[in-house]
């Protein structure tokens, strides 16, 4: 039997192989990031990742993330997403004992099933992971965030900027929130191209005149 069959077959077979792991589509992923100001306060973030779309939701800025916060942030996420919780079949999350019950009964009132990960393994959650380190890369290891206030500004304009702009290799070059890439421009007199930059300067977005 060649390697390859072999190794898928090994999968199937053994507990918690690739043949039994939720498809990607019905997933969502929860965690949490931290911030420093330039005061030196810690701030915390509440953030989800749709693994189908590669949408990110940041939900909000807390000094304390208690148990109370981290669920209301979760029935503020279904009230955002509406109909598009019922596209969904997992949750995602360490286990961080901020996630009470209270967190995990908003997923579950919606048929869902609660995935935590394994002790100490990141690498678990980590298309959520990877999203988090964009935004720093790209946007808060270049700002100094001055409050809560500032934060809330810049996550949800990166957030924006993520999920309508920048292109996603998993997606075919394309943002979380567009369907079909933008149409060829051959005439440059007629299709003038604008550019935006966010936030204050860091990021340049481009689209053309309408």
């Amino acid at each position: 039997m060649p390697q390859a069959s072999t190794r898928r077959h090994a999968a199937a077979a053994r507990p918690g192989g690739s043949s039994s792991l939720p498809r990607p589509r019905g997933i969502i992923a929860a965690d949490f990031l931290h911030l420093d100001t330039a005061l030196g306060k810690r701030l915390y973030a509440s953030a989800f990742l749709e693994h189908g779309t590669r949408r990110p939701h940041i939900t909000d800025v807390t000094t304390h993330p208690t148990r109370e916060w981290t669920a209301q942030q979760a029935r503020n996420l279904a009230a955002d997403l509406e109909h598009r919780m019922e596209s969904l079949r997992f949750l995602l999350r360490d286990r961080d004992d901020k996630y009470a019950q209270a967190f995990d009964a908003v997923f579950q009132a919606d048929d869902m099933r609660v995935i935590t990960s394994a002790p100490r393994t990141p690498r678990m959650n980590a298309h959520c992971e990877r999203v988090v380190g964009s935004l720093r890369r790209e946007a808060l290891d270049h700002v100094l965030i001055m409050g809560e206030a500032h934060a809330r500004q810049v996550l949800k304009t990166y957030e924006s900027h993520y999920n309508r702009h920048r292109s996603h290799q998993a997606r075919d070059q394309l943002p979380p929130e567009v369907q079909e890439g933008p149409t060829a421009a051959h005439d440059l007199e007629t299709h003038r191209l604008l550019r935006a930059r966010i936030p204050g300067g860091l990021i340049n977005e481009y689209r053309h005149a309408a």
